[in-house]
């Protein structure tokens, strides 16, 4: 089993309103990514694809079969693995996923991501129940595991996941290949590394309850609670921070229910206070993403996203897709093909420099930042107006004020990233 140390990266923060808890009819989607310190996180349009009968697909580890077609999907994704920890496909599902530890024990041999079921599942699905199905089949065919960072130490965790599409949102928490899972149909809710699926559970893996029998951790006699039954009676210690977290952001949501918005989630994952805007030891917050799901299907799902560390500090930009959707190179990162130290066995005995030019720029920025108080407000002031502009034009779209044409809507995110990248110049 993997250790745990207080550097390890352990914490993420996921979060969905829907209507009647957003003040618009649609359902919002919220995630920071939280990993270790120095990791890239790259933006990543992968257009849809049909594929060959019997061909397989290369993840991050292992080779599963692939599908006759896959969607369009935005990714935002460490660069050195083949998943994501967050993104969304052309059909408005957006998926983010959280570590997680229970009683069912973590193993260090190489299977399927829970990253990697994250991309899989926007891949192949049209909906967050199918994502969800899609995820279940695969963990139980496949099941998780492999190292989740880049480092010769193996950090291997199970995982959690929260789900959106235009009309609802699941919670879907794992256990080795053991799954329950939770439907929400109104109001917000939000995850944070723990188990939190109590007894109202929607869906589960047809020997969940027999194994917990099983292994003694529940009798049969009582109502049976997910959450109580497979969570480690003593809780690793950034576990045990993890459900301040997850108290302060339901708290957090509960304080803006009926007026939750884009904004008012960018707001939340800013909040330094409550650690949801992660920095701490070796790990911060190296990536944000929001999502605004109208319910209306004529109306386009826009999803924002940062691309870079600390949304305190970083643009939310927003990607629509369309016609003219093409990868924005500024927020690529480099590749090394076989000589990637992911590739390459033993694993990770080196390091290569993964940072993209958008990222090069922010680290600069956050340096004067932090070093030149009155340039680095004046940077902040540039950033936020710049992701103003941009929370305006689609008020405005969703509105029916502003009709671009589908190729204009495609290049948004490029035209974003671009001007980003001239606030820094």
């Amino acid at each position: 089993m993997a250790s745990w140390s207080s550097d390890t990266p352990g914490s993420c923060d996921c979060f969905v309103s829907v209507p009647p808890a957003s003040a618009i009819p649609a359902v919002i989607f919220a995630k920071n990514s939280d990993r270790p310190r120095a990791e890239v996180q790259e933006v990543v349009f992968v257009p849809a694809g049909t594929h060959a009968p019997g061909s397989r697909l290369q993840c991050t580890y292992i080779e599963v079969e692939q599908v006759p077609k896959t969607h369009a999907v935005i990714l935002s994704r460490p660069s050195w693995l083949w998943g994501a920890e967050m993104g969304a496909n052309e059909h408005g599902v957006c998926i983010g996923n959280e570590a997680v530890w229970t009683k069912e024990p973590v193993g260090e041999g190489e299977a399927l991501l829970g990253m990697d079921l994250l991309r899989l599942g926007l891949e192949r699905s049209s909906s967050a129940l199918g994502a969800l199905r899609v995820i279940t089949d695969l963990l139980e065919r496949y099941g998780q595991g492999g190292s989740c960072r880049e480092d010769p130490a193996p950090f291997c965790y199970h995982n959690t996941f929260l789900l959106a599409d235009r009309t609802e949102a699941w919670v879907l928490e794992t256990a080795g290949r053991l799954w329950a899972a939770q439907r929400i149909q109104e109001g917000a809710r939000n995850i944070s590394n723990q188990l939190s699926i109590s007894t109202d559970i929607s869906a589960e893996h047809e020997e969940l309850r027999t194994h917990a029998l099983a292994q003694g951790w529940w009798g049969g006699q009582s109502t049976f609670d997910f959450a109580q039954v497979f969570s480690l009676a003593q809780q690793p210690v950034r576990m045990e921070a993890a459900k301040a977290r997850f108290q302060a952001g339901q708290q957090l949501l509960r304080q803006q229910q009926g007026s939750i918005t884009a904004e008012v989630m960018m707001g939340i994952l800013r909040n330094k206070e409550s650690g949801i805007c992660m920095d701490s030891g070796g790990f911060r917050t190296t990536a944000s993403m929001v999502s605004v799901l109208p319910r209306d299907p004529t109306q386009p799902c826009v999803h924002f996203l940062t691309a870079t560390p600390d949304p305190s500090r970083s643009v939310f930009k927003p990607f629509i897709f369309g016609a003219g959707v093409a990868q924005a190179p500024q927020v690529l990162s480099p590749t090394f093909g076989a000589q990637d130290p992911v590739r390459t066995q033993p694993r990770f005995q080196t390091q290569v420099d993964r940072r993209h030019p958008l990222y090069l720029q922010h680290q600069e920025a956050l340096g004067l930042m932090e070093s030149e108080q009155d340039r680095g407000q004046r940077l902040l002031q540039k950033q936020r107006h710049l992701e103003q502009e941009g929370l305006e034009a689609v008020q405005r779209l969703l509105a029916g004020e502003w009709a671009p044409s589908p190729q204009e809507l495609g290049g948004l995110f490029q035209a974003f990233v671009q001007r980003e990248s001239q606030v820094y110049a």
